[in-house]
């Protein structure tokens, strides 16, 4: 039976509901070298985020899914507590993202051992807290691929191939967009389990439909950051294309800041709920499509079973 894996636990597909499929709750953007849960107080980083993931709920929003990496602010403690709080279905992420927020072992590390590493978090829990990951994050850096960052994605196609989870790249552009594609396929993986981060900082139609082509999925997420209309847009290729079942939207939104006072400030996450869909619709779209979007899709591609 398919499953997605939250902080609380697993949960049924089916009840993950409407879901911001690329958030963050908390950013520390120190080093893999300084950072460390010495430098944030969880009291304070739970106090200053509820109000924001409680007005997602009050929207009907009810899954989130944090992509704050290993090394750049992630703590599961702090999203369990949240979800406790709010009710909502929040998945956090093993992996890791790209210079200089890599581990120095990580560069004399093989690919096999970093997959393995990954796999023990998926199999018993995150740094002693039992808490599992939903889902694979990773980064690759624009143009041809470092050796390191190619690596990386190499682990990844790894451990997916041993937990299932969904791998989601954070990807620069359409030269690293096809080389880390290249290097999943080569494992064995299917690229259906791949996401394609940040695919609206690919400037070339065509690339996108190259890259869809391939089986993968793209990831708008700049909602909020780039013009509204500029997402509506690329909505409206996607289905003209006929690649609506492999789009998803988020907002890259939030978050805690840490080392700036009160957490500096957070960007909220009601943009899709509050602009976007509204300007969607006036396009044309319906339930069936706004459910698609931010029901189905995200499910379909969580789902691990």
């Amino acid at each position: 039976m398919a499953v997605i894996e939250t902080v609380q636990g697993p949960i049924a597909p089916e009840a993950l509901g409407f879901t911001l499929i690329h958030e963050h709750v908390m950013c520390d953007l120190v080093g893999a070298r300084e950072t460390g849960s010495h430098r944030w107080v969880r009291d304070q980083v739970v106090a200053t985020m509820a109000p924001h993931l409680h007005a997602l709920r009050e929207r009907g929003v009810t899954g989130f899914i944090d992509c704050s990496p290993a090394c750049l602010g992630r703590d599961p403690l702090i999203l369990l507590r949240l979800s406790l709080l709010t009710g909502l279905h929040i998945l956090t992420n093993t992996g890791l993202y790209k210079e200089p927020y890599l581990p120095q072992e990580v560069f004399s590390l093989s690919a096999q051992v970093l997959a393995d590493r990954w796999i023990t978090e998926w199999r018993e829990g995150i740094d002693g807290t039992g808490i599992r990951p939903g889902l694979i994050k990773i980064a690759v850096n624009p143009g041809r691929l470092l050796p390191v960052q190619a690596k990386i994605v190499r682990a990844a196609a790894m451990a997916h191939q041993a937990t299932g989870l969904l791998v989601v790249a954070h990807t620069g552009d359409s030269v690293a967009a096809r080389e880390s594609l290249d290097i999943i396929e080569e494992e064995g993986m299917d690229p259906s389990r791949y996401v394609i981060v940040h695919a609206d900082q690919i400037l070339e139609p065509e690339v996108h439909v190259e890259l869809a082509e391939r089986g993968v999925w793209l990831e708008f997420d700049a909602i909020g950051t780039l013009p509204i209309e500029e997402h509506v847009e690329l909505v409206r290729r996607m289905l003209e294309w006929g690649f609506e079942d492999q789009l998803l939207l988020s907002q890259d939104a939030g978050w805690f800041h840490v080392g700036e006072p009160d957490g500096g400030a957070v960007r909220p996450y009601t943009t899709i709920v509050d602009a976007f869909i509204p300007r969607l619709r006036d396009a044309g779209a319906d339930d069936n499509l706004i459910y698609k979007l931010f029901v189905q899709n995200p499910r379909d591609a969580l789902a691990v079973g």
